[in-house]
């Protein structure tokens, strides 16, 4: 499957738009993508291991906080992942 990484997290993946994984989770394609540029983690989780609460996941178009097994969900090849960090602003 294909994890697309957003423009501020690019310089933790080689410059990497987008990684191809071979995972058959959520939860296991994002620890093959840690685990392949692991400066991502911190970036991305909690230091008990919880996705970060300004980090959003879509799995194709899903939020996968919405999704009835969360990052348990079986994904397949042909699935993408979309790593949208949450952004602030204000007047």
């Amino acid at each position: 499957m294909t994890i697309f990484i957003p423009t501020p997290l690019r310089a933790f993946a080689a410059g990497k738009d987008a990684v191809e994984v071979n995972a058959g989770t959520i939860a296991g394609a994002l620890d093959e993508l840690t685990q392949a540029y692991p400066d991502l983690r911190k970036h991305l989780f909690t230091s008990e291991g919880r996705v970060r609460a300004f980090v959003n996941i879509y799995l194709n178009d899903e939020d996968v906080r919405y999704l009835p097994a969360k990052d348990a969900t079986a994904v397949s090849s042909s699935d993408t992942l979309s790593i949208i960090p949450s952004i602030a602003g204000g007047c």
